[in-house]
């Protein structure tokens, strides 16, 4: 039966897990299944910083940015009318030593194609030639590989002189991005089809001309640059591996260029451009803005290199966005192709054994521990997992699933906990619930862990045992109908019974009216002799609260009598082989209940032995009773009154206890008449002090003898 159930629990876990994985990962959750590279390159920033020198990067970007805008003579001019300096910049850039200067913009048409009146003709007849610098800078590039124009397919074309200027589609490739479900750009296409023909876009295409390599396209669908094997999830992709800030990319604005390449300041531009690809780009605050894998990581995005002109100060934006520039995605790509570097995604089938394996310890975790226990142990594996993902990233460049591990592993811990609810611990809940009854919660426990039943058999422990009794139960059966008795004993039995267990101790039995209990058995407590003098003084205390306040104990009033004692004794499961309890054998017990009985003698409630007192110390207030010797034992016994804790213990009640023990003293020395005046000071109110008064008048006259024992025998129980 165990074999059974444990292997219906373990293929219930392996299923939970794997299902939880298959949805992780499954095109329902499509949308988020990107957040795993955002959020990476979010806290890979945060935890290790910039990855490369910004001084070294490949790619830079020329800013058409707001400080163009507000600066003569841009500022009010539509960029069409800007086609002139453009081609001013573009060739101090080219002679400065680029490598190659793409465009991330598109200019569809020319001011000199206009038709808008003007005079006696059109504005374009009026301004024919107003391109001519711009197309000449255009062509000589073009001739030596070194500009690219942009185009988006299915939407802007270059005008038809720019497109002639750089030698038709040998220079103009699309700049095209790949966009996710959640409009998220972390991909960018490598190649495109145009007219039939394989054209790289316009990332690759800068890189390949860079590195004086043509792109190299496998059988298998691959790509490769210069010997570098590009990493492709979605095929014919690259995933882009963004840095944080806004700082990894050198930006210059067009507006300081222009300005220098009017000063001629060769040098300038000699440092600046020298070996770099240059793309030129708008970085504005409404325009040409994209959700990238960077959204979790950007900064405030300006035109931050050195200025040419030291009049001139870049605009930057005043506020951090979500979002980037577009011209900043074709630059990261670049940089990726030349350094090598791009994010290397796992595919469909490495994510779902990593999320079925998250699941799996998750659902492991709800199985075995609380929901609390499960939680934190989920907590801890998923903050470990996390930091071996970013280092992964940081280090292989690749990008462990997140999300789709966490929230398998979350829904499998749910999955799990309603699972055990309802199947698992059914059983379980069942048999704590029916043996319960009967055993010891510890001794269940113990069971459940060992998915064994109980045996016979015990150990040798020191314990205490609790002996209670009512007084006169007797003469309250033969006067209550048998339903009055049953309700009052089960009030009184269920109150003590939750005192006793509340204290640390197991009700070994219920004897008629009486209660035997153990404390330090079945569970391991050091202070089982405090706890169980606790309990008995709570038993007493909750006892006169229910003979008062009880509707149940309105018409019978009840008292009883504790006896306790401390001592190794034999505790475990005895009883035949088919049935048994787990109980306490030993003359502890037995010595236990003549203490009880010895209540009777002395008018007592609460008798502990001279062990149980020393080992519960002085935290409570003792008084030595007697010195008795009980039947079946030879040995002298001290036998003390438990009256109450030390720090509860009143000034009334100390002047009694010390004469008794003066009169006690006295009566121990043979000195009975000194004995007796000190017993008689307080015999009328104390029981104890009057039998020990009477057995001390008895003794007057007479010398003690040598038959003269102060031990006395208590021979009834």
């Amino acid at each position: 039966m165990n074999i059974g159930r444990t292997a219906r629990d373990v293929t219930a876990i392996l299923a939970i897990a794997l299902i939880c994985a298959g949805i992780a990962v499954s095109p329902a959750l499509e949308r988020i299944h990107g957040l795993s590279i955002d959020l990476l390159t979010a806290l890979r920033w945060e935890m290790f910083g910039r990855r490369h020198d910004p001084t070294a990067s490949p790619a830079v970007v020329v800013a058409i940015d707001e400080e163009s805008y507000r600066t003569a003579p841009f500022k009010g001019s539509p960029t069409l009318t800007w086609t002139g300096e453009f081609g001013r910049v573009l060739g101090a850039v080219l002679e400065g030593g680029a490598k190659v200067v793409g465009f991330d913009i598109v200019i569809p048409t020319s001011i000199e194609q206009s038709e808008i009146p003007f005079g006696e003709g059109m504005l374009g007849d009026k301004v024919r030639g107003f391109d001519r610098d711009f197309l000449r800078a255009l062509s000589t590039g073009a001739a030596s590989g070194k500009v690219v124009l942009g185009e988006v397919l299915g939407g802007d074309r270059p005008s038809q002189g720019q497109r002639i200027a750089v030698r038709q589609q040998q220079n103009i490739r699309p700049l095209n991005t790949f966009t996710d479900s959640d409009d998220t750009v972390r991909r960018v296409p490598l190649t495109f089809t145009v007219n039939g023909t394989r054209l790289p876009g316009m990332a690759l295409e800068l890189a390949s001309r860079a590195l004086n390599a043509a792109p190299e396209f496998g059988s298998d669908g691959t790509i490769a640059l210069a010997g570098y094997k590009i990493p492709a999830k979605v095929p014919n992709t690259m995933t882009v591996n963004f840095e944080g800030g806004s700082d990894d990319i050198p930006t210059f604005s067009f507006a300081d260029l222009r300005s220098c390449a009017l000063k001629n300041d060769k040098d300038y531009f000699k440092r600046a451009f020298d070996g770099k690809v240059v793309i030129l780009g708008t970085v504005l605050d409404g325009e040409d803005r994209r959700l990238t894998s960077k959204r979790f990581a950007t900064g405030i995005e300006g035109a931050r290199a050195a200025h040419c002109t030291s009049d001139d100060k870049p605009v930057t934006a005043s506020f951090r966005r979500s979002s980037i520039a577009g011209v900043y995605i074709h630059a990261t790509a670049v940089n990726n192709l030349v350094q090598r570097d791009a994010a290397i995604e796992l595919g469909k089938l490495p994510s779902f054994l990593i999320a079925a394996l998250v699941a799996v310890l998750a659902a492991v975790a709800a199985f075995l521990f609380r929901p609390l226990g499960a939680v934190a142990a989920y907590a801890v594996l998923t903050a470990v997992g996390l930091v071996d993902a970013i280092v992964a990233f940081q280090h292989e460049l690749v990008v462990v699933p997140i999300i789709e591990p966490f929230l398998a592993g979350l829904a499998a811990l749910t999955a799990t906990v309603g699972y055990r609810f309802i199947v698992a611990d059914k059983d379980r809940r069942l048999l704590q619930k029916s043996f319960g009854l009967y055993l010891a919660p510890d001794v269940i426990n113990g069971m459940l862990r060992s998915n064994k039943l109980p045996e016979l058999g015990g150990e040798t422990r020191n314990v205490t045992v609790f002996f209670s009794d009512i007084e006169g139960f007797s003469l309250i059966a033969e006067k209550m109908s048998p339903d009055g008795l049953m309700s009052l004993m089960n009030e009184y039995l269920s109150e003590m019974t939750d005192i006793i267990e509340g204290h640390g101790g197991y009700v070994d039995k219920y004897i008629g009216d009486s209660i035997v209990a153990v404390f330090g058995a079945p569970a391991d407590d050091h202070d089982h002799a405090a706890n169980a003098a606790r309990a008995a003084l709570d038993c007493c205390r909750r006892l006169a609260e229910l003979n008062r306040d009880s509707a149940t104990f309105r018409e019978c009033k009840l008292a009883q009598r504790i006896g306790i004692n401390s001592g190794e004794a034999l505790v475990g499961n005895f009883g035949s082989r088919r049935r048994f309890n787990y109980s306490v054998m030993s003359d502890a017990v037995n010595l236990a209940s003549r203490l009880e009985g010895a209540n009777k003698f002395y008018g007592t409630t609460i008798i502990a032995s001279e062990a149980t007192v020393a080992l519960a110390g002085d935290t409570f207030a003792w008084r030595e009773l007697d010195a008795v010797r009980v039947k079946g034992r030879t040995q002298a016994l001290k036998i003390y009154e438990l009256v109450a804790t030390a720090a509860q213990l009143t000034a009334s009640q100390q002047a009694p206890l010390a004469e008794y023990a003066r009169g006690l003293a006295h009566w121990r020395a043979g000195e009975f008449d000194v004995a007796a005046r000190c017993f008689e000071r307080t015999a009328k109110e104390d029981r104890p002090a009057s039998i020990f008064l009477d057995r001390a008048k008895e003794q007057l006259g007479k010398a003690p003898g040598g038959d003269w024992d102060p031990i006395r025998k208590l021979q009834e129980k």
